[in-house]
C-alpha cells in the first residue's frame, strides 16, 4: 500500500513517511462507532431501568484481569475483538444507572446529560477561550447566573470544577488571596499561621486542601457538631477566640450543607453571624445538599447561604447531570477569582483579540485544558425545566420518608436518627442478636453484620448499599435515594434483600 501511494503523482516521502493523504481509514471508524454505539444503547441505555439485571458482576481482581485482557501489545487488534472489549467492560462494571445502585451520593442516568455527554465527547473542546469554544462559554455563564439566583445573590461569579473536593479547594485558596493577595507572588514565606474551621463531620476534602495548599492539616480547628452531625455555633465562636489567643490568624470558616454520612445541614445564619463579627470568610460546601435550593419546599435547609462568600455546588449528585458537573460559585464580582488564578499567558489570552476578550475565562481557572460540564446541565435543565428538577428532589426525598417509615415498622431494623435529607441510616439486627443485650459484644458482633451482607449483596448482584462506622457507632448501612427511576417497590425490595441475605447470621 505504501508503494502504491508512493507512486501517486506529487506523493511525499519524508524520513521514510509517507505524508500524502489521511492516514486514518474514516470509513472504518465510522463503522467501529455506529456499531459500538449500537452495544452502549442495548446494554446500558436500554437496560437502565430493569431491576431483573445484575447490579454489578462480580470477579476478583485477579481473575478480572484475566478475563479483560489488559495487556497492550505492538499491533493493534482487529475491530471485532476491540468490540467485544468493550461489551466486557459494561458487563463487569457497576451498573450506576440501575434503580437499586444506593451506593454512593450519584446514581441514575438522565437521558439529555447523556446526550450532552456524546455531543461533548466528539467535539472535544476545552473552554479556555471564545474563539475555540464558543457556545460551550455562554452555555457556562449562563448555568452559572441562574445557580447564583438560587443561592440568593443579586450578582456573583463562579466556574466549573472537576469535582466537589477541587472547588473547596479553590475556595480555600481564594479566601486565603482575599485576605493576603501579596501570598500569589511572595509565597508563604513571613505570612502569619493562617488558620480555618469546618466541623467535625466536613467532608475530607478540606484536609487534602489545607494539605495541598501548605496551609497543613494541623491548622484547621475542627468544630463539635452536634447528635444530628451540625456544627454548633457556639463552639465556633469559641475556637475562634481560641485561636486568637494562642497567636493563629483566623481566615476561613467552612460550613457544610448536607454531610457526606448524615446528611445534616449546618445553621448557616448563625455561622455567618460570626463570620461577620470576626471578618472571616464564609464558605458553604453545598456539593450534596446545594440541589435541594431548587425545591420550594425543601430549600429552608439552606437558609442564610446567600450570606456565604463562596458555595460548592455538584448537580451530579442529586440533579443526575452526569459526573463530572461541580460548580464554584462566588458572591465577590470584582473578577477576584481571575486575579487569583490568572497567570495571563500571552500566547492564549491575546488582548488584541477580534472580539470582547472578557469572554475568556479560561484565566479563572487553575486548568488550561478544562471540560464543558456546564452543558450536560444545561441540556437537561432546558428539557425538563426548573419544575422538573425540583420534582426529582421532592421525590427522592419523599421516598426517603417512606422508606424511615418502613424501617420502623419492621423487626430488626433500627434507625440512627430522623433524616433531614436523603441519607438514611440504620442497622440491621439479625435474629440472634435481637434478645442480647447491648453491651460491648453485642456491638462487636453487630459490627461484623453489614459487612457480611454487603459481601452477599455484591456477589449476587442484586443490589449495591454503602456501610460504615462514624463517630463511635459501630457498621451501618447508609442508604441514599437520588434516581428517578427508583421506586417505592425499589425501597421494600432493600429492606427485604436484608432480611434474606441475613437470616442465617
Amino acid at each position: 500500500c505504501k508503494q502504491e501511494m508512493f507512486q501517486k503523482k506529487n506523493a511525499v516521502l519524508v524520513d521514510g513517511v509517507i505524508l500524502n493523504g489521511p492516514i486514518m481509514d474514516s470509513k472504518a471508524g465510522e463503522k467501529f462507532v455506529e456499531e459500538a454505539c449500537k452495544i452502549i444503547m442495548e446494554e446500558v441505555v436500554q437496560k437502565a431501568d430493569d431491576v431483573t439485571e445484575k447490579v454489578c458482576e462480580w470477579q476478583a481482581p485477579e481473575k478480572l484481569k484475566q478475563i479483560l485482557d489488559l495487556e497492550m501489545r505492538d499491533t493493534g487488534e482487529c475491530h471485532q475483538k476491540i468490540l467485544q472489549l468493550c461489551r466486557d467492560v459494561i458487563k463487569y462494571s457497576v451498573k450506576t444507572n440501575h434503580p437499586r445502585f444506593f451506593n454512593q451520593l450519584y446514581a441514575g442516568i438522565d437521558y439529555y446529560s447523556l446526550v450532552a455527554r456524546f455531543i461533548t465527547e466528539a467535539l472535544n473542546p476545552s473552554v479556555y477561550t471564545y474563539e475555540v469554544s464558543p457556545v460551550f462559554l455562554l452555555v457556562e455563564e449562563a448555568v452559572i447566573k441562574k445557580m447564583i439566583e438560587f443561592i440568593g445573590w443579586e450578582e456573583g461569579d463562579g466556574i466549573f470544577n472537576p469535582g466537589g473536593s477541587v472547588s473547596n479547594m479553590y475556595a480555600m485558596n481564594l479566601a486565603r488571596y482575599k485576605f493576603c493577595p501579596e501570598i500569589k507572588e511572595k509565597g508563604l514565606s513571613g505570612l502569619p499561621r493562617l488558620v480555618l474551621f469546618a466541623s467535625e463531620e466536613c467532608h475530607y476534602s478540606m484536609k487534602k486542601a489545607a494539605s495541598f495548599l501548605g496551609i497543613g492539616t494541623e491548622n484547621i480547628y475542627f468544630i463539635k457538631t452536634d447528635e444530628r452531625g451540625k456544627m454548633i455555633p457556639e463552639e465556633l465562636e469559641k475556637q475562634v477566640q481560641r485561636a486568637r489567643k494562642e497567636g493563629s490568624t483566623p481566615f476561613l470558616v467552612c460550613a457544610t450543607a448536607g454531610t457526606t454520612v448524615l446528611g445534616a445541614f449546618d445553621p448557616l445564619d448563625k455561622i455567618a453571624d460570626i463570620c461577620e463579627k470576626h471578618g472571616l470568610w464564609l464558605h458553604v460546601d453545598a456539593s450534596w445538599g446545594g440541589s435541594a435550593l431548587i425545591s420550594r419546599k425543601h430549600h429552608r435547609l439552606l437558609h442564610g447561604i446567600h450570606r456565604a462568600d463562596s458555595v460548592a455546588w455538584n448537580p451530579h449528585k442529586m440533579l443526575l447531570a452526569g459526573i463530572q458537573c461541580c460548580a464554584l460559585l462566588v458572591k465577590d464580582n470584582s473578577g477576584l477569582l481571575k486575579k487569583c488564578y490568572s497567570a495571563e499567558a500571552a500566547y492564549l489570552f491575546q488582548q488584541d483579540k477580534f472580539y470582547d476578550v472578557s469572554y475568556d475565562t479560561g484565566d479563572k481557572s487553575i486548568q488550561c485544558s478544562r471540560r464543558p460540564d456546564a452543558f450536560k446541565f444545561w441540556l437537561m435543565w432546558k428539557a425538563l425545566g426548573t419544575t422538573g428538577l425540583e420534582e426529582r428532589v421532592n421525590r427522592a426525598l419523599a421516598l426517603a420518608r417512606y422508606l424511615v417509615e418502613e424501617i420502623k415498622k419492621r423487626e430488626g431494623f433500627q434507625l440512627l436518627l430522623e433524616p433531614e435529607y436523603a441519607n438514611v441510616c440504620f442497622w440491621y439486627i439479625p435474629p440472634s442478636l435481637r434478645k442480647m443485650e447491648e453491651g460491648p459484644e453485642f456491638w462487636q458482633k453487630l459490627h461484623q453484620v453489614a459487612p457480611i451482607i454487603k459481601e452477599r449483596m455484591m456477589k449476587k448482584g442484586s443490589m449495591m448499599l454503602g456501610y460504615q462506622p462514624h463517630r463511635g457507632k459501630v457498621n451501618f448501612f447508609r442508604q441514599v435515594v437520588i434516581s428517578p427511576q427508583v421506586s417505592r417497590e425499589d425501597m421494600d425490595f432493600l429492606l427485604d434483600e436484608i432480611q434474606l441475605l441475613a437470616k442465617d447470621l
